[in-house]
């Protein structure tokens, strides 16, 4: 036997191995799409989180298919190349901005900001509400001593009108407001904190406004509670009746069917209507950055344009959505 034919016996070894690593590939690929696809992504906290994660499936799918048909294993790259383009399907779209809607009204600018156990930096927070001509913030995990902070960071003059909710830790939940407001109870008891508010606006249409914050889902038992919690945010009024904006920390992406569910009723994601999906409000530690912060609208509202900045002190970034309300 010569020496050629003595090295085919290895060479099918390494040409196995890398088949059996490369299809392993392709099965994680097809493991971290199931839960959506198969509609299991509420089941317990590691399905949320896996979920939470989905948009980066679309470029490890995309790398694994030409990998794929670089090493000719066609079956395998025909797979994870059929699951990449239904990825990309549900979750591109969220980066390509719809057509422009001609709106004619009274404008309304609205801030959404966690502030991680009131730990982020009131001055930047007040600073977003003065150089974005914020109208309305909404204000997640607000402790006694945050609004303290704010306020001496000039936030009660820019935005005097107020229903807050401050409480330790993550309790807290607020609304401050540029116009007039008054108070309403629009969304049911939950373990945070969650207020709700009529905006009187200048025009002949006034909106409701509901800062949202779910219960998190990474703790024991938490997963049930998100997933209720979520199902029970107010559902748009019908015909006739005021406009309404859930703003805050979902918690959830748009690809967690509870939130999916949510927008089925009627509400628009400001962040997918404007093209701007895709970018990520929350990421810490070793945990990739994700899109769980949303301005939803309804009753014909909208989205002129969305944008994310940077709370130093926060593990979330701030998004401002420029809002109009038609007459």
């Amino acid at each position: 036997m010569d020496a050629a034919e003595a090295d085919h016996p290895p060479r099918r070894r390494r040409s196995r191995l890398v088949t059996a690593v490369f299809l392993l590939l392709v099965l994680a690929v097809a493991g971290w799409s199931a839960p959506v696809l198969l509609g299991f992504d509420t089941a317990n906290r590691g399905t949320i989180a896996l979920v939470a994660t989905l948009q980066y499936a679309v470029p490890a799918g995309a790398a694994l298919t030409v990998l794929g048909l670089a090493l000719r294993r066609w079956l395998s790259t025909l797979l994870v190349g059929l699951l990449t383009a239904v990825l990309a399907v549900l979750v591109l779209p969220r980066a390509i901005p719809d057509s422009p809607t001609p709106a004619q009204g009274s404008p309304l600018r609205v801030l959404s900001v966690n502030l991680f156990f009131g730990r982020a930096d009131a001055a930047q927070v007040v600073r977003l509400v003065r150089e974005g001509e914020v109208d309305v913030l909404s204000l997640q995990e607000l402790t006694p001593e945050a609004v303290t902070a704010l306020d001496r960071a000039g936030l009660e003059r820019l935005l005097p009108h107020r229903v807050l909710r401050s409480g330790p830790g993550a309790e807290g939940t607020g609304i401050a407001s540029r116009l007039p407001l008054r108070e309403l109870a629009l969304a049911r008891p939950s373990a945070l904190a969650q207020p709700s508010a009529l905006i009187d606006l200048p025009g002949r249409r006034d909106v409701e406004f509901v800062a949202v914050h779910p219960l998190y889902p990474m703790g024991p038992g938490t997963a049930e509670v998100w997933a209720r919690e979520l199902d029970e945010l107010p559902r748009p009024n019908g015909e006739g009746g005021p406009p309404r904006v859930l703003a805050g920390d979902f918690n959830a992406t748009l690809d967690h069917s509870p939130l999916r569910a949510l927008l089925g009723t009627g509400y628009e994601d400001a962040a997918e209507v404007t093209g701007g999906g895709l970018v990520p409000t929350w990421g810490t530690g070793w945990f990739p950055r994700v899109t769980i912060d949303h301005v939803l609208t309804s009753g014909g509202l909208v989205a002129q344009a969305y944008s994310v900045h940077d709370v130093p002190g926060s593990d979330h970034r701030a998004i401002l959505a420029h809002l109009v309300v038609p007459d």
